[in-house]
């Protein structure tokens, strides 16, 4: 029975972890990642002086992957990484809401309230594109809601700084992730992608152009730019495309430790939403010098005590505290 069970687990942890790195779709899928190599290669080498010729592979490679390992921070992301991504899939089966069931509501109260949607006349073609294009930016938007509330709301911000405790940036800092973190993103963008495809699906509109799954267009930004935003490596939008396009800048500048940079660019692929609500900060062409991580940096936040229970335990605090006058949100430690 024993030998069974632990057959089944481990038959379960190899497809996760299949699912993670084949899928296309996939936040974190091998493609995505060679990709990123490829685009950081060709910045690298596109932003050498002329006059070096030759470019020296052993120069080239310290470039693309720093002495991670040396660092406790980096190891505690591969740690992360591993219990995200082999666990996810249970773990985000405790959201309260499914995108899905929202969805399903929306568009039932809909129809129940004013009859059955009129059809658009539109091409599946152009109604296909409508529904991806609507859709990602409402996924920007609860991303953006989501990431806003966390820094804000000092019980939040408990679980969240997690993720700021990371001082170096590699691709796997994005699942530096506390759980309790992880299942209130689900529930936020459950809610936000479901209000607005019900709507769509009342209107009907039909189902977004997706990859395994997964929107088209957020799949794009997996190839191009979400893998470099944890990086070492300052490549900048600026001027009218700043505005738009999320850059590895905008969210290196996220990571920063300067006063200045706190809470700023909380988007995820644009940064139109920090535009609208005054979140902006715009990166310089010319790499800025940041030391990422919380402005108090501590031992226990690379360690399974301190990045999994000490949130449970300084949140529980907050709980109990009496709110300052004037302070409806609690005191919270400045960081960024």
């Amino acid at each position: 029975m024993f030998l069974h069970a632990a057959e089944r687990l481990i038959q379960f942890l190899v497809n996760n972890l299949a699912t993670v790195l084949l899928a296309f779709g996939s936040t974190f899928s091998l493609a995505s990642l060679f990709s990123a190599l490829c685009i950081a290669m060709a910045f690298l080498l596109l932003r050498r002086r002329p006059d070096r010729r030759q470019v020296r592979y052993r120069v080239m490679g310290r470039a693309l992957f720093p002495r991670w390992l040396r660092r406790a921070s980096f190891r505690a992301d591969i740690a992360f990484f591993l219990l995200n991504a082999l666990f996810a899939a249970t773990l985000l089966g405790w959201a309260i809401l499914s995108s899905q069931s929202v969805s399903q509501f929306v568009s039932g109260t809909l129809t129940g309230l004013f009859g059955v949607g009129p059809e658009t006349g539109l091409n599946a073609l152009a109604s296909k594109s409508i529904v991806t294009v609507v859709l990602f930016l409402t996924y920007e938007l609860g991303y953006w809601v989501d990431h806003y509330l966390s820094h804000r709301i000092p019980v939040l911000w408990d679980f969240h700084k997690v993720h700021h405790t990371a001082e170096v940036l590699s691709p796997l800092t994005n699942f530096r992730m506390h759980p309790v973190d992880s299942v209130v993103f689900a529930n936020i963008l459950a809610v936000f992608l479901g209000v607005v495809g019900g709507v769509l699906s009342y209107l009907q509109l039909g189902h977004p152009f997706e990859v395994g799954g997964t929107n088209l267009i957020l799949v794009g930004f997996y190839f191009v730019t979400v893998h470099l935003q944890h990086s070492h490596l300052w490549i900048a939008t600026t001027g009218l495309l700043g505005r738009v396009i999320l850059s590895p800048a905008h969210h290196q500048i996220h990571h920063s430790d300067k006063p200045i940079h706190f809470d700023k660019n909380f988007g995820s692929c644009l940064s139109i939403w920090d535009w609208v609500f005054g979140t902006l900060h715009m990166p310089e062409r010319t790499r800025e010098r940041l030391n990422f991580g919380v402005a108090t940096r501590e031992r226990d936040h690379h360690t399974a005590i301190g990045s999994l229970l000490l949130p449970f335990v300084q949140a529980a605090g907050r709980l109990r505290m009496r709110p300052q006058v004037g302070d409806a949100l609690g005191q919270r430690e400045h960081v960024q």
